[in-house]
């Protein structure tokens, strides 16, 4: 008789984003000729840009020659792909990086949920809060999150809470936690963390023996140039943190599927008998075992974005979603309504008014504003009383939705 993992059971019924398109759907069903703006799920909307399309379309065209083709390709990416993200994204930050510490994925989310596989079960766990639940979750499914209390804490999960009282920036914890998960610029709040309160993280886990995932998603948002793009960029770091990257949102590829993982030869990790162990070998034969790579096609388009011409339409692109936040945000001031975020993340964190829950909060702007948020609850408990909305939308829709909820404040 096969039997289940029973860890998977302990996760709750619906996820975030598919209860919010469920009640969504709800709402359409009894309104079906309401127009209704989503700036709820973080999708983007803008064209990929052009010169990805073309490096794509001639990547597909070389499929079709024997003389060009290519089949498998390696398990860790592309040297082309790998060779632009050290010279961009690295090097020209005086990073310097060997070119088997980068390993190419599908996306932030697939890594950032999978690195648990080359981790022991009991391993403790540390999130800010509210934070992404993928985090949470994929220590769930793995067992080391224990059982669900209050609807929205695990036992075995150390959150730190990130509030208006300390600038949602989280304490560094008292006791000591084995793995950390930080996401700056944050999602869900937009804030982002300076580098001496990163070199407090660093500092805390090369006293305390932890390591750090670090998701840095949406490090091409960031405007103010005293932000750290990079927790390498913290003397130390090489040897406590994995850093995640995506193309999602920095060159519109949510669809297509794009990131990479660096884990640095100095990370490692411990036996029971404590023996220390390379995490860098050992993700390597985890993605030799499970993954086949991204496909050259899509390693192609990646590797467009750090031409001149990609570079500039990227540029272009985040611009675009960070003049919504502006205009978001500068419309919002004029209600009274405390929000947060926007300046360097496409995320705006609003507080919901009087004590409105997240929830009710999220139902009140759907069916009197018609507009998706995403409720802040279901980023940890730290997000009650909060929703997130997003800047990724068409331009139109972005000052329509705000307009509307501004109407029904």
């Amino acid at each position: 008789m096969a039997l289940v993992n029973e860890h998977l059971l302990k996760l709750p019924e619906n996820y975030l984003f598919t209860d919010i398109t469920k009640r969504i759907n709800s709402f359409k069903v009894t309104h079906p000729k309401t127009n209704v703006i989503n700036l709820g799920i973080g999708d983007v909307t803008r064209p990929i840009p052009q010169v990805c399309i073309e490096a794509m379309q001639k990547a597909a065209a070389d499929l079709g020659r024997v003389e060009t083709f290519h089949g498998y390709g390696p398990e860790q990416g592309y040297d082309f792909l790998i060779s632009a993200i050290i010279k961009n994204d690295y090097a020209a930050r005086g990073i310097s990086l060997d070119p088997n510490e980068v390993f190419i994925s599908d996306g932030a989310k697939s890594d950032t949920g999978n690195i648990g596989d080359i981790l022991r079960h009991d391993n403790s766990i540390g999130v800010t809060d509210p934070i992404y639940p993928a985090y949470v979750d994929s220590n769930v499914s793995s067992g080391r999150a224990g059982t669900l209390e209050n609807e929205s804490e695990w036992s075995n999960v150390v959150y730190l809470p990130c509030k208006i009282e300390n600038d949602f920036i989280p304490d560094i914890p008292e006791r000591r936690i084995d793995i950390i998960y930080l996401c700056y610029p944050n999602n869900p709040t937009g804030a982002v963390l300076t580098k001496s309160e990163l070199k407090k993280w660093v500092n805390y886990a090369i006293d305390n023996d932890a390591l750090i995932i670090f998701d840095g998603a949406y490090e091409a948002y960031i405007q103010n140039p005293d932000i750290p793009h990079s927790i390498y960029e913290i003397k130390g770091a090489r040897k406590v943190a994995i850093e995640s990257r995506s193309f999602s949102k920095t060159a519109g590829f949510t669809g297509v599927r794009c990131g990479y993982m660096v884990i640095p030869k100095e990370v490692t990790a411990a036996t029971l008998e404590g023996k220390r162990i390379s995490l860098n070998k050992m993700w390597l034969r985890r993605q030799s075992t499970k993954f086949n790579g991204v496909s050259y096609i899509t390693q192609r388009g990646a590797e467009a974005i750090y031409t001149p011409e990609g570079k500039k339409q990227v540029k272009e692109m985040i611009s675009y979603y960070m003049e919504n936040a502006r205009l978001m945000k500068r419309m919002l001031n004029k209600t009274g309504l405390r929000f947060f975020g926007g300046e360097n993340a496409p995320y705006l964190w609003l507080k919901a008014p009087g004590n409105m829950t997240a929830w009710k909060f999220f139902d009140k702007l759907l069916y009197e504003a018609h507009v998706v948020s995403t409720p802040g609850i279901g980023f940890g408990p730290s997000g009650e009383g909060y929703v997130r909305i997003t800047s990724f939308g068409d331009r139109h829709d972005c000052e329509e939705g705000i307009r509307r909820i501004c109407q029904c404040l």
